[in-house]
């Protein structure tokens, strides 16, 4: 399979849907120790990888059982940034090797799903924030997170990634930094935004702002081709898209949190609150109204195949 060039097929129309919330899946599911979150860590060996495709056929399944469903590979990188890489153990060379090779293995699953789904399927280089996904973290500027993120960035892009997602920005001036990043190796981009209970980034900035500041100053060419929220409860945001503007037709992707709890309640938790799959997948089906571009559904946090299931069955209602 080759690569997929821009525009990216999502950009056309149709839905896609992705897989849910991985890390969260193989702690409290499969009873696998990730350390710092890091499902990359699997990639280092055979039993890892197989382990990493069980997860990934559940969602792939649900797609191809979904006539006209396409399908956004998000590779298990999202702890795979350098400085997430030396607090484990791992230099700079370890680490683009683990980049490549969770984009390999994408490329491996699209390869094995052809013809078996019926939308386009594309891999995306998952890059996460440098702190931790529920906290803003020391301030960065476009110019500092770029520094920062263009290492992952080109490893991914190097292995062939369709385009670049940032998930769980909790700051406009990081994700600036990695649609910078994106720009410079020719990847178009996705930017994730994630939102406290009441609808606005960790950083203070509220989601309307932190779009249109980064597509202000990603530069010319380099703004993101499309905008999601993760990590967060449908329940924490849908009040704050009835602003008045054209900001929220730039927000294609949802992946939701399957807890309504807030990020700190979820901090201190010892179990998992998955929450209820089809109350979840009716709220995304009631978003399409004020989100008129939604058209990539997935999930995070405590969400798992049974959860896109139900937001896949009530896309097609």
């Amino acid at each position: 399979m080759t690569t997929i060039t821009t525009p990216l097929p999502q950009l056309e129309g149709g839905w896609y849907l992705s897989d849910g919330g991985i890390e969260t899946v193989l702690i409290y599911q499969d009873g696998i120790e990730l350390p710092e979150f890091a499902a990359f860590v699997l990639l280092d060996s055979a039993a890892g990888r197989e382990t990493l495709r069980r997860y990934y056929r559940r969602y792939l399944d649900i797609a191809a059982a979904a006539p006209g469903a396409g399908f956004v590979l998000e590779s298990p990188t999202w702890r795979a940034g350098l400085d997430w890489g030396r607090k484990l153990g791992y230099d700079a060379t370890a680490m683009q090797r683990f980049n490549a090779d969770g984009v390999t293995l994408m490329l491996e699953l699209r390869h094995a799903y052809a013809g078996r789904i019926g939308g386009a399927v594309v891999v995306s280089g998952c890059i996460g924030p440098r702190g931790d996904g529920y906290a803003p973290g020391a301030p960065m500027s476009g110019s500092d997170a770029m520094r920062v993120h263009l290492p992952q960035a080109r490893a991914l892009a190097g292995a062939g990634a369709d385009m670049i997602s940032a998930i769980t920005m909790t700051t406009s001036g990081e994700a600036i930094g990695v649609a910078r990043a994106a720009a410079e190796v020719g990847k178009p981009c996705a930017i994730s935004f994630t939102v406290e209970t009441d609808g606005r980034l960790p950083s203070g900035e509220s989601l309307r702002e932190a779009i249109e500041l980064t597509d202000r100053e990603a530069g010319t060419g380099g703004a993101p081709a499309y905008y999601m929220v993760n990590c967060a409860h449908p329940s924490h945001f849908d009040a704050v898209l009835d602003e008045d503007g054209t900001w929220t037709q730039r927000i294609r992707g949802l992946r939701a949190n399957a807890s309504q709890r807030s990020h700190a309640e979820l901090d201190t938790m010892t179990t998992l609150d998955d929450g209820d799959p089809a109350d979840l997948g009716g709220r995304y089906r009631r978003l399409r109204t004020p989100l008129p571009n939604l058209n990539v559904l997935g999930g995070c946090c405590g969400t798992d195949h049974r959860h896109v299931a139900a937001i896949c069955a009530a896309w097609q209602a």
